[in-house]
């Protein structure tokens, strides 16, 4: 089956006129598989169909958010009462009540937030907020980590654990990255040396604990025990990025996971986005009373935003994190997640194609190697042109998986076994196109 897409060739062509590279997010696209990104008409459960009628299995999921799958009942009910109500008021609602203490509730290492609109936003707030809280101005990240694209975060990796990151944008000047340090992921020895050189000077060290952006990488559990042990040496603040990973790998979010296999494990501050407004613009950060309350108007960090706490994202949010405690769910939609990812391993090992593959609660990723990287120079080795054969194999074949090598994937409760054994099916006959 090979779907027309005159009627999408047409919408980008038109795009182009009005917006940069006819996209409004980069990955959009298609630049990095080739062809013609697909415009998105309507969705409904786990399907997308495109200008042209074609029918997709998501395993998009808006990159995250759509945990419940598209247009669920009881988010669409709250949603659409909000609405009714008003759009916008800039004023404090009940609500961003009720939602704060929702999140707190699943998330207990904060014990105050602060709602935002973007998961960049909550990013670069938590960097201010650390900075601000700590009096110092460096910052550990790790290349392949993605936080959003505030200035001081667009950094790859410098010579040496001397030297500080460079720009990765143009727009960015040096000075700007001097003060973030980039350090390889799960390389402990690394991240000795570097707090070891700079312990007094920084600030805070911010990482994802399973990276969605180099596909999907697990952070160690030595390295996420070792993470916490410095940052606590040294007085810095350990600060989590569960944009991606928040109430989607669990109910309780990433960290729930490692406080199992490190007693008393917390992170100081929390990023989280996308489930946790439930396909809205919304998101948050948060952490412990005594950081939280350097945020103005009680303290000297400032942070602001119009639509911060927005009555109809926050309605949204809350419908959806209140169906994710039904008794139950993240057993089956982890399970449906095995499910997926133990058929694409199959499939690829009966075409012979290298393959491994790994996955979380409803979060999954997989590369064309024969094991799971640990790192970005690691990912980087796989092959980049044999994944752009194998996504127009699926995308003709009705599965839409990212347009990108290095994103993760996403499963929902919307997602039947039927859907699943359709994509193990495409994805077999795929595979073939490689071997």
């Amino acid at each position: 089956m090979k779907p027309s897409t005159d009627r999408n060739d047409a919408l980008m062509a038109r795009a182009r006129q009005v917006i940069p590279g006819g996209v409004n997010s980069p990955v959009r696209a298609f630049r990095a598989v080739g062809g013609t990104p697909r415009f998105i008409a309507r969705a409904q459960g786990a399907y997308m169909w495109d200008a042209e009628g074609q029918r997709y299995i998501d395993y998009i999921g808006s990159w995250g958010p759509m945990i419940l799958g598209h247009g669920h009942p009881a988010v669409l009910e709250a949603v659409t009462k909000a609405a009714a109500e008003g759009l916008s008021y800039g004023a404090p609602t009940e609500r961003e009540i009720e939602l704060a203490e929702e999140i707190l509730a699943l998330v207990p290492s904060m014990e105050m937030l602060r709602l935002v609109s973007s998961g960049t936003e909550a990013g670069m707030s938590a960097i201010r907020l650390a900075r601000g809280a700590t009096g110092r101005s460096k910052i550990v990240k790790f290349e392949g980590c993605y936080h959003g694209h505030a200035d001081a975060l667009l950094v790859k990796a410098g010579s040496g654990l001397a030297t500080f990151g460079n720009p990765t944008s143009a727009g960015v000047p040096p000075e700007v990255v001097q003060h973030t340090l980039v350090l390889e992921y799960n390389h402990v020895a690394q991240l000795e040396e570097a707090f070891a050189l700079h312990g007094p000077d920084i600030a805070g060290l911010i990482i994802e604990p399973i990276a969605g952006n180099m596909n999907f990488v697990r952070a160690s559990t030595a390295f996420v025990r070792r993470c916490r042990e410095l940052c606590s040496r040294h007085g810095a603040l350990l600060i989590y990025d569960e944009v991606m990973t928040g109430c989607r790998v669990a109910l309780g979010s990433a960290q729930s996971l490692h406080a199992r296999a490190i007693p008393g494990f917390e992170p100081d501050l929390t990023v989280m986005g996308k489930v946790i407004g439930g396909g809205m613009p919304l998101a948050a950060f948060g952490g412990k009373r005594a950081v939280m309350e350097q945020l103005a108007p009680l303290g000297p960090v400032y942070q602001a935003g119009t639509l911060s706490g927005n009555p109809v994202a926050t309605a949204c949010g809350l419908a959806t994190l209140r169906a994710l405690r039904q008794p139950g769910f993240f057993e089956a939609l982890s399970a449906k997640t095995r499910r997926l990812v133990d058929g694409l391993s199959a499939a690829a090992r009966a075409a012979g194609v290298p393959f491994s593959a790994d996955c979380e609660g409803g979060m999954f990723g997989f590369f064309l190697l024969p094991e799971l990287p640990q790192n970005y120079p690691q990912v980087m080795q796989s092959d980049g042109a044999r994944f752009n054969t194998l996504f127009h194999g699926l995308l003709a074949r009705g599965v839409y998986i990212a347009p990108a090598l290095y994103e993760a994937g996403f499963v929902s409760a919307a997602h039947s076994e039927d859907d699943i054994d359709a994509t193990v099916a495409a994805a077999a006959e795929a595979f073939r196109l490689l071997s």
